[in-house]
This record gives C-alpha cells, structure tokens and sequence, in this order.
C-alpha cells in the first residue's frame, strides 16, 4: 500500500509540473501574442500620423483654391440663402472661413472621441488608427456643413478663430523652446564627449553668424532710407534681444551655454524677417512689388513653401505633447499609446483656425490678393508680438 500510495503521490506531483508547464506556455504563448498585437497596434498608431497630416495638407490647398479659384469654377453650385444671390459668400475670405471651420469640426470630433485613449487595445485607439472609410464620410459632412450655414455665423467662427490661431502660435512657440532645450541638453551636457562639444560651438557660431548676416542684410533691404523708422525699430530691437539672449546664456546663474541662444537667436531674427516681409507690398520701405493679382514663379513657390510650413509646424507641435507634461520622466508600458491622441487631435483643430488667419491675413472683411499669404500690418504686428514674447519666454 505504501508503495502504491508513494507512486499515485509521484503520478500527482508529475500531473500538476505538467499542469503547471502548460499553463506557463499558454500564458507565454498569450504574451508573444499580445506584443505582436501591441506591436501591430503601434505601427498603424504612427502611420495615422502622417495620413492625419495628408488630410491637413489637401484641407489647405482646398481653401486656397477656394480663396482663389471657387468664384470662377463653381458659380452654379452655391446655396444661394448661405452664399448670397452671386456666391461671394461662400468663396474668397468668407470661403476660406468656411473649409476652416470644416477641419476644425472634424478634428474637434475626432479629439472628443480619442483624448481618454492611454492603452493601444482600446476602442478609441483602432478609431484612431483605423475605420478610414468611416472618417472619410465624416469629413466630407464636416467640409460640406459649413457651406450651409449663415455668413453670420461665420463671420463669429472668423472672431473665434482669432482666439484659437494665437493659442496655437503659443503652444508652438513652447514646442520650439522646448525643442531647443532639448537640443542644447544633448550636445552640451557635461557627459557628452569633448567631440560633441566642439560640435555644439560650432553649431551655435553657425548660427550666430547666420543671425549677423540676416540683421544686415534687413538693414540693406528693408530700411535703405532714415524715413524707414519702424523698420529700423524692429531689426533694431531684434539685434538687441540677439545681444541680451547672448548675454544671458553665458552668465554663470544661467549657464545655458551658446548652443541654446544661438538657435534661439536664429528663430528670433527669422520671425522679424518674417514679419516685415508680411508689411503691404506697396510700401516704400518693403523690397515686394505689387503683382497686380498675378504671381511669378518666385510667390508661387514661397506659397507652396509657406503651406508646406504650416502643414509641419502643425504635424511637429501635435506630437510633441511630452513638452507639455508635467512629469515628463514618466515610464510607458509596452501597450501605452506612443503619443497622446487628444492633443494631436485639438493641435489641428486649433492649426485649422491658424490656416485660416494666414489666408485671410488676419482681415475678415477685404480678401487676400491671388497666391498671397499672411500679407498686411495685422500679419505683421502678429508676428513680431510673436517674437518679443519668444524672447521673453525664453529668458525666463
């Protein structure tokens, strides 16, 4: 008895090792699954980035052409009680306002149903990253709603729209600050290599220098005369906030090193370049000469250049919302979202009312000329606001 019992014990300790194998395989097996599952997941999250963005650019050259093109192509096709007796309401500034107003529902929509996503399994998630055909019918209704509506009402979406292009302008400023810290952090830290370091010097004296060449050069176009005072006033002050950007960095309570106000300096100086080629093309002190509502190669391709740069700062700001944490050390799990869906999403419904503003030029009552952008004194006070408050928020 006692030998039978010892080997009914043994056949029960050698089932459960058995049990125990085989529950240990099928819970490795379920993991392998899951981490193909998760790495499938992450692929498609990352692709819907760039298609997102592919959505973006095609809403922006549709409100060009609108702007531009609708009042000639499509005469017959408006809603007379929306778009008036001739169709003027639904084309030009107002036409702009409208396709804006359509990008900015859909990606409004697409934020309320994605900002809650943390984990890639979740339903939001393949929303997110799928059901395209879906969202492709959404975006038509999105687009064509707006074409419907009163030019009352979108003359208050034009004023909200204000309000949400100067918050974008903000957190893409913070986006580039943070950029820039972090890119003066890598190649100016103490454990970087003595290579490295001569890298970053370099990169900053490029930087410098380029800034120099760009202050004179603004002096030689765009303030030839004495008579050319705010001109004078904004490159001169530029230069100045260069020098105090320069001298902070180097004080030994700041010690932020050239690197950072170097690249800093660049941005600077580029948003004051910027802005005094936004002044009307008829001033005496701006180099443009008026085109007469035709555009040679040369604005036609500053024009695609500049929708190209608002389809990037808008795609680079929506997936930087690390910058935007306040605990930034914070460590993802293999299932956890590479990004975060819901700012992604309100950074372009907020780049849509941005796009709008340098269509129109920040004037929702006179219409851009033909292949012009974010051209006239609003435009250019924008911008320069832009560049004092970059300034300051970087000495800080």
């Amino acid at each position: 008895m006692s030998g039978s019992g010892a080997a009914v014990e043994a056949t029960v300790i050698q089932v459960s090792l058995s049990n125990s194998e085989l529950v240990q395989r099928v819970e490795a097996s379920f993991e392998a699954m899951n981490n193909v599952d998760c790495s499938e997941e992450k692929k498609k999250s990352l692709r819907a980035r760039y298609l997102y963005g592919i959505i973006f650019l095609i809403t922006n050259l549709t409100a060009w052409f609108i702007r531009d093109y609708g009042h000639t192509i499509f005469p017959p096709l408006y809603y007379k009680k929306a778009c008036g007796v001739r169709g003027s309401d639904c084309f030009q500034t107002l036409g702009v306002l409208r396709v804006s107003l359509g990008c900015f529902i859909f990606f409004l929509l697409m934020f309320l149903t994605t900002f809650s996503t943390r984990k890639l399994y979740e339903a939001c998630s393949k929303w997110h990253s799928g059901w395209w055909a879906l969202k492709f019918f959404l975006l038509v209704v999105s687009m064509v709603v707006p074409f419907f509506l009163p030019p009352g009402f979108i003359q208050i979406y034009g004023e909200v729209a204000r309000i949400g292009a100067g918050i974008f302008l903000l957190l893409q400023l913070v986006s580039v600050i943070e950029f820039i810290r972090w890119w003066n952090k890598y190649w100016a830290s103490d454990e970087q290599s003595k290579q490295s370091c001569t890298i970053a010097l370099f990169t900053s004296t490029v930087f410098y220098v380029a800034s120099i060449c760009e202050i004179v050069s603004m002096y030689y176009f765009y303030a030839p005369r004495p008579s050319c005072s705010l001109n004078i006033f904004f490159i001169t002050w530029t230069a100045i906030l260069l020098i105090v950007m320069m001298a902070m960095s180097l004080h030994s309570k700041v010690n932020r090193g050239l690197l950072s106000s170097g690249i800093m300096a660049a941005y600077v100086v580029f948003l004051c370049w910027s802005a005094i080629r936004s002044e009307p093309a008829d001033e005496k002190c701006n180099v443009q000469k008026p085109k007469n509502g035709h555009g040679d190669w040369t604005t036609i391709l500053g024009f695609l250049i500049a929708i190209g740069a608002i389809v990037m700062a808008t795609f680079s700001t929506g997936i930087d919302s690390k910058s935007f944490q306040f605990r930034k050390d914070e460590v993802k799990a293999e299932d956890d979202i590479r990004y975060n869906y819901g700012f992604f999403h309100i950074i372009f419904s907020l780049g849509a009312t941005y796009f709008a503003m340098l269509f129109i030029s920040w004037n929702l009552e006179n219409s851009a000329s033909e292949w012009s952008m974010d051209v006239g004194w609003t435009s250019t006070w924008v911008k320069i606001i832009n560049e004092w408050f970059a300034a300051s928020i970087y000495s800080k």
